[in-house]
Formats: structure tokens, C-alpha cells, sequence
């Protein structure tokens, strides 16, 4: 088992480098959730929820409308950055790699979307909506994280999202009382190892005592 630091610096998303002919077991899906639950919830509500889909008519329904708001978004222009900086360098691959998901999502043995309990009202604060998120998102990345340490590759999506409702009606989902918060792929990991990513220097990104 990697170390926490190791799985914290090279948890990337894998498009690419998912196994897809290679079962899943439910008992290791089970162990990554029980490590998600561990994970910091609002007043330890823990109101959240985590359907796994692996029936591939399902799949392919919900891969079907990632597609459609993958498409709409690989439309829009795309983000424009200064010579040597590192995401200029790494947007041609990025981008490839997503198209490949977008085509193939279907495919990965599991699909997984975490769930929390209640809705954003419509014109709600910060405060109300960072509420909400923070007792989900914490939990969705700690099953990501242990997925990757059990060799187990994932891409954390929010695409589908634009659907949301589509995707609540193909699986049951109670939309008016859960909100959907992602989606992964599940697959092992066909790659020959995680690294570290790319990032922008510390000095860009950190503020002392003020902005």
C-alpha cells in the first residue's frame, strides 16, 4: 500500500489507462467507501449516498448524456495561457485524453456518483451552498484517493451534472431530495505507474496574511 503522501501527489485522472476488460470486485469498491465515510460531514449528518452502476444499459445512459454536455462544453473556446506556463503545455493532451472518456466512459466496469441529501434553494449564499458541497465533495475525494492506492484508476466529472435530472430518472435517483455532486469511472489502472502532476509554482498561488 503506497504511503499517504505518495497517494496524495499522484491521484490524477485517468482517462486513458483504464482497464476496461478487468472486473471490479464489489468488496473493493466496499473497502473505498468505507474509507470515504470517514471523511468530515456538516453537524456528522452524514446524509450522504453513493450509487455504483454497473448494468451496462444504464451505463451507457448515463455515459450518453456526459457525452452530450461533453460536447457542448469541447465547443465553448478554451482558456487561453501564457508561453511557459505549465497548463499551456499540457492542455493538447488533456483534452485528448477527455475526448477518449467521453467515447468510452461507458465501457469502465463501474460507474459511481456520490449523492448528498438536500438541494441548493435557488439564490442561496456561500455559506448555504459551501455547506452543502463540504459534506459531500470531502467524502467523494476520499474514495478516489482510495481507489488509487488499490490500484484503481478514477477521473473525478462534473459534466453530467447539466443532466442531472436525466441521469436521477435512468437510476432512481430521488432528484428533488439528493443532490448528485459527480460521477468517476472505476477500472483498474493500466498504466505502469502514477506520478506527480505538473503544477503552477507555490509563489503564484500562496497569500501571506492578506491577498
Amino acid at each position: 500500500m503506497p504511503t499517504a503522501h505518495e497517494v496524495l501527489t499522484t491521484t490524477r485522472a485517468v482517462r486513458r489507462r483504464l482497464d476496461f476488460q478487468r472486473p471490479v470486485s464489489r468488496d473493493l469498491l466496499l473497502e473505498c467507501l468505507q474509507v470515504a465515510v470517514q471523511a468530515p460531514t456538516g453537524s456528522n449528518r452524514q446524509e450522504w449516498q453513493f450509487v455504483f452502476v454497473q448494468d451496462p444499459d444504464r451505463k451507457r445512459a448515463v455515459a450518453e448524456h456526459y457525452g452530450r454536455a461533453w460536447d457542448a462544453y469541447a465547443a465553448q473556446p478554451r482558456p487561453v495561457y501564457p508561453e511557459g506556463d505549465v497548463r499551456r503545455d499540457h492542455q493538447p493532451a488533456v483534452v485528448s485524453s477527455a475526448r477518449y472518456l467521453r467515447e468510452r466512459m461507458h465501457e469502465a466496469p463501474w460507474l459511481m456518483i456520490p449523492c448528498i441529501q438536500g438541494r441548493v434553494r435557488q439564490g442561496a449564499g456561500t455559506a448555504e451552498q459551501a455547506g452543502l458541497w463540504g459534506s459531500i465533495v470531502p467524502a467523494f475525494w476520499s474514495f478516489l484517493l482510495a481507489a488509487r492506492a488499490r490500484g484503481l484508476g478514477t477521473a473525478y466529472t462534473t459534466l453530467h451534472l447539466v443532466y442531472e435530472r436525466e441521469v436521477a430518472d435512468v437510476l432512481g435517483i430521488p432528484y428533488d431530495r439528493y443532490t448528485q455532486a459527480g460521477l468517476t469511472p472505476i477500472a483498474y489502472y493500466s498504466g505502469d505507474g502514477f506520478r506527480p502532476a505538473a503544477r503552477l509554482p507555490l509563489e503564484s498561488v500562496a497569500h501571506w496574511n492578506g491577498w
